[in-house]
C-alpha cells in the first residue's frame, strides 16, 4: 500500500471512530457500505465491547451485515423496525452543499433506502473526496434492471456521458438486487444535481442513481490535522 494509502485509512479509521462516539444506548442504526463503512464496524463493535447496548443494526448491503454479525452487533429488519435513529456511511464524492456520490461498493439502492428510512445521515469520509463539483473525478453509478440495460446505456449516452458496464473480472458486476450498474462519467463534471436526478428517474430501466441529494445532515471528515465536522 502507498503511504497516502495509508494516511487515508488512518483519516477514515479516525472519522469512523468519531461516528462511533454519535451513537447512544438504545439507538437503532444503519450501516453503510464499503471500506469506511468497515472502519465505522468495527469501530461501533469497540464501542459495545466496553458497555454500549445498542437496539440493532440494518446493513446497507449483505458484507455489511455478515461483518457486523462476524463482531456480535445486533441486526434487525424493516418489518420489525421501520425507522432507525442513525445512519453511518461513507461517500465517494461530497460537494460544499453536502450533496454526495455514492455507489462505488455497487449498493447504492440498499444505501439509499436505510437513509431514508433514518431521522439522521451522517457521512465519514477522508478530505480527498471534498469536491467543488460533482461527478468531476468519480463516474457516477446508475443501477439498472439488466433487461433494459441496453436502452439505458444508449439514452445516457444520449444525455453526453460516458458510460461503462461495471464488471467483475470477465462477468457484468451484480448487486444484491440481481441489477446491474453503469457507471458515468462527465466531461466538465454534474453542473446541475438535481435536474440531471430528476431527467435520470424519468428513464424507464433506472432502478436508482448514486446521486443523494440533500440527505447527509452531517459529514465527518478525516484528515492531517484531524476530524472536521460539516457543517
Amino acid at each position: 500500500m502507498t503511504a497516502q494509502g495509508t494516511n487515508r485509512d488512518a483519516w477514515k479509521r479516525a472519522a469512523s471512530e468519531a461516528a462511533a462516539s454519535l451513537v447512544e444506548d438504545g439507538m437503532l442504526v444503519g450501516l453503510g457500505t464499503g471500506s469506511t463503512a468497515a472502519f465505522f464496524i468495527r469501530a461501533l463493535a469497540k464501542r459495545m465491547q466496553e458497555g454500549l447496548h445498542i437496539a440493532g443494526t440494518i446493513s446497507s448491503s449483505l458484507a455489511s451485515q455478515e461483518l457486523a454479525q462476524s463482531f456480535g452487533i445486533p441486526v434487525t429488519t424493516f418489518e420489525a423496525n421501520p425507522t432507525l435513529d442513525l445512519y453511518i456511511d461513507g461517500a465517494d464524492e461530497i460537494d460544499p452543499q453536502l450533496n454526495l456520490i455514492k455507489g462505488g461498493g455497487g449498493a447504492l439502492l440498499r444505501e439509499k433506502i436505510v437513509a431514508s428510512a433514518s431521522r439522521r445521515f451522517v457521512v465519514v469520509a477522508d478530505h480527498l473526496k471534498l469536491v467543488e463539483r460533482l461527478g468531476q473525478s468519480f463516474a457516477l453509478p446508475i443501477e439498472v434492471v439488466p433487461f433494459a440495460t441496453p436502452l439505458v446505456k444508449r439514452q445516457l449516452t444520449d444525455l453526453g456521458a460516458n458510460v461503462q458496464l461495471r464488471s467483475k473480472g470477465e462477468t457484468p458486476f451484480i448487486t444484491d438486487n440481481q441489477n446491474m450498474i453503469l457507471d458515468c462519467t462527465f466531461a466538465q463534471g454534474i453542473s446541475d444535481p438535481a435536474a440531471l436526478d430528476e431527467r435520470l428517474h424519468h428513464i424507464v430501466g433506472i432502478v436508482e442513481t448514486g446521486l443523494f441529494l440533500g440527505m447527509a445532515r452531517q459529514v465527518l471528515i478525516g484528515g492531517p490535522n484531524g476530524v472536521q465536522t460539516l457543517p
